[in-house]
């Protein structure tokens, strides 16, 4: 009994002799090498967004106070009121990109666009100038009217306020300047006196070249935006818009050949009410 497991453990041996050679050598054969780090692709567009907006100017503050005024006998300048002025808006459009910094901020670059109207009524007790002047003893009552474009340039901020079973409140603020570019203003002198008859005296229409130039612009907004998909909102909010004043119209051509120069009429800048709605979409 004893032999047998002499026998058994000496050939136990002899066969892990053998095979230690070989397990050595197919180790050997192995290459080890240290784990690769992985490759994550980065969204180059995540946070990015486009939006499209039209408005509804529902409510437009604004007018002028006073124009300036060329007498072309003693070629001197003056100063009249006007009665009455306003400006209007109808509707408009917009286009922004923005980015989505958290589920809370975002911020974009906007360009609005918008056309109104410019409106005076101005009164004087001395007769009209224009085309030979009034009868002695009128007065003179002067119309006038403009159209208007607004081109605005924007940079605004946004809050969102959480996410409630799709819909996310949201208020925001933006600056930037309003291109406001005046077309032709046309003025008309009707002459007044007691009898409103005037002795038959009527005027033609005069010609202004309107000003454009570039106005200081702050916006206040909120609404409420809905999400159609992860990449899809709509929303419908308000907006107000504040634009600072600036040139209006020249001249006519009369009252230049005679020796006037500037601007005749500014504005004194104007606020607009709107309500906007908008489609938003992430570009991820």
């Amino acid at each position: 009994m004893m032999n047998s497991i002499m026998s058994r453990s000496v050939a136990a041996a002899l066969l892990l002799g053998a095979s230690g050679p070989a397990l050595g050598a197919d180790l050997h054969n192995n290459i080890y090498a240290p784990e690769l780090p992985k490759l994550v692709p980065v969204e180059i567009s995540n946070g990015w967004y486009l939006r499209g907006d039209v408005s509804y100017n529902f409510s437009t503050d604004g007018g002028a106070t006073s124009f300036r005024t060329f007498d072309t006998g003693t070629l001197t300048y003056g100063t009249q009121n006007y009665s009455s002025s306003s400006m209007s808006t109808d509707w408009g459009v917009g286009a922004a990109v923005g980015y989505q910094f958290t589920d809370w901020l975002r911020a974009e670059a906007a360009l609005d666009y918008y056309s109104g109207n410019f409106n005076t009524t101005a009164n004087s007790s001395s007769p009209c100038t224009s085309g030979g002047g009034g009868p002695v003893n009128t007065g003179c009552r002067t119309t006038g009217s403009a159209e208007f474009d607004a081109y605005g340039l924007m940079a605004n901020g946004y809050v969102d306020l959480g996410t409630y079973v799709g819909f996310t409140p949201y208020v925001g603020a933006g600056a930037g300047m309003t291109l406001v570019d005046y077309g032709n203003y046309t003025s008309q002198d009707f002459c007044v006196d007691g009898a409103a008859v005037c002795g038959g005296a009527t005027f033609s229409a005069l010609s202004h070249a309107g000003q454009s130039d570039w106005r200081f612009t702050y916006a206040l907004m909120a609404g409420l935006a809905y999400s159609f998909s992860k990449n899809l909102k709509a929303d419908v909010g308000y907006r107000y818009i504040n634009v600072d004043g600036g040139d209006a119209y020249d001249f006519d051509s009369a009252s230049i050949a005679a020796g006037a120069t500037g601007v005749q009429g500014t504005d004194d800048g104007f606020s607009v009410h709107q309500i906007r709605a908008s489609l938003r979409y992430a570009l991820w």
